[in-house]
């Protein structure tokens, strides 16, 4: 009897600790999922940084040199003025 109350007693024992290492595998695997999905979120808020700080550089225009597309006033003196012509005699268009 003694036997027998040992030998259920070591079965017991085993099955609690194989049902208590995949209970801890089972916590293992969630929390490395959610450091994957963690680092990908991660990764994804970089990539938007990294967006948004080209558009500012695009925004501020840092980087560019726009003194190159200016207009020299002295060269507009040279256009000529173009007078408007301001007859609008549309009779004939309504003419039948």
């Amino acid at each position: 009897m003694k036997f027998l109350l040992i030998v259920l007693l070591g079965w017991s024992v085993g099955l609690w600790a194989e049902n208590n290492s995949s209970k801890e595998d089972n916590a293992t695997g969630v929390r490395q999922e959610k450091v994957q999905v963690d680092e990908k979120a991660i990764k994804e808020q970089i990539e938007r940084e990294k967006k948004y700080a080209k558009e500012q550089k695009f925004y501020q225009g840092d980087e560019y040199d726009l003194d190159v597309h200016k207009v020299d006033p002295k060269t507009l003196e040279k256009i000529p003025t173009i007078e408007p012509e301001y007859d609008f005699d549309m009779t004939d268009v309504y003419s039948d």
